[in-house]
């Protein structure tokens, strides 16, 4: 999944999420941070929801069945691995991917797994700490490559 399609099942979806939790249309704008009328515009498909609006959304509704029921159990997974795309940041440790990855691939203390809902790949060290996570498998191929060189 790219931010352009994450964005665009999320603005499908703003008025199912907006009617899930009873919320006015009023109501709804505030939480956003946007306007009353940006929001009427964007459930009527008149407008978009940016990527920013999109990841506000999936953020304050996390537990919103709509959203998981559309994007997958782990959502919230699957938008910070798209939110840290292409950007090299430390992750604190994880449980080791006992529950809901699969290993693809061991080199060197390394090991990349696989989400079994959302799809996404994450690269961790030794102590499973993840390193990388992204939706494009090579993308962490490469940074295995480039620990498992040093």
């Amino acid at each position: 999944m790219t931010r352009e399609e994450l964005t665009s099942e999320v603005n499908s979806r703003l008025k199912l999420v907006r009617t899930e939790y009873n919320l006015t249309q009023d109501k709804m704008a505030v939480i956003l941070g946007i306007s009353k009328k940006t929001l009427v515009e964007s459930e009527k498909g008149r407008r978009s929801l940016g990527w920013t609006e999109a990841v506000a959304l999936t953020a304050i509704f996390r537990d919103s069945t709509i959203l998981r029921d559309a994007l997958g159990e782990d959502y919230p997974e699957m938008v910070s691995a798209l939110a840290l795309q292409e950007t090299d940041i430390r992750y604190p440790s994880t449980m080791g991917g006992k529950v809901w990855w699969r290993e693809i691939k061991s080199e060197k203390g390394y090991k990349i797994q696989q989400n079994l809902i959302s799809g996404h790949y994450r690269l961790l060290d030794s102590k499973d700490a993840k390193l990388v996570s992204s939706f494009d498998l090579d993308l962490v191929e490469e940074y295995l490559d480039i620990r498992t060189r040093q």
